[in-house]
């Protein structure tokens, strides 16, 4: 993940800071609460705070990390106007290694992050990282793009089973679901509740992709 280039441009800035949050995600982050009083949770690239600040204004403790600085700026912004009472910790720092001590945070939030991960080896290391830092049945909320987002006869880059640049020139990870679930597995995370993922922006079958890449969308628990 690179503080520099797009995640910079003040445009691209202004529409994260604009950005509704994830209903979803807020949800989750209730019946979380309903299980520790005192729910902290770690938002990995929080980007303009689209989420970590509702989050921190309904009462939970938030540490929300990213690498563009004007990202941050927009945080900081946001947060001031959804009185978050001192609930929100802005961090300038990468999705690994995370500056963090073990077993610290009662939920991750890893919201269109880890498929930035330009090697299969750095998307790794970044789930590692955020296995380390979760306490034992710490919640995790996945927002990331799938492999359904690139035509079948797209082929991943040299080396790798799951980077592929068809999408936007730079080396992305896009997983199928298999592959993710095994992933988060390898490194101590379970599908919870049981069952597929939620799937964004899938095409009608027959129908090429139009717009955003296809989302998996899903909750996992740390064994």
């Amino acid at each position: 993940m690179s503080a520099a280039g797009r995640w910079a441009d003040e445009s691209v800035v202004a529409g994260f800071a604009k950005a509704a949050p994830n209903q979803a995600l807020l949800d989750y982050a209730r019946a979380e609460r309903k299980r520790r009083s005192r729910l902290r949770v770690l938002d990995l690239g929080c980007g303009a705070a689209r989420n970590a600040a509702p989050l921190a204004a309904e009462g939970t403790i938030v540490i929300g990390l990213d690498l563009a600085r004007p990202m941050l700026l927009a945080a900081g912004h946001r947060a001031r106007g959804v009185e978050v009472g001192g609930r929100l910790a802005l961090l300038e720092a990468d999705m690994a290694p995370l500056p963090l001590c073990d077993a610290c945070v009662d939920l991750i939030v890893a919201h269109g992050i880890w498929n930035l991960a330009r090697s299969g080896a750095a998307f790794r290391q970044a789930v590692a990282e955020a296995a380390r830092v979760a306490r034992p049945q710490a919640g995790l909320f996945v927002f990331t793009f799938s492999r359904a987002t690139l035509p079948d006869e797209a082929r991943p880059v040299p080396g790798e089973s799951f980077v592929f640049t068809q999408f936007s020139g730079e080396p992305q990870c896009f997983l199928t679901e298999d592959q993710l679930v095994g992933e988060l597995a390898r490194a101590g995370f379970e599908k919870d509740p049981p069952g597929p993922l939620t799937v964004h922006n899938r095409p009608a079958p027959g129908r090429r992709l139009s717009g955003g890449p296809v989302i998996y969308e899903g909750t996992f628990r740390r064994r």
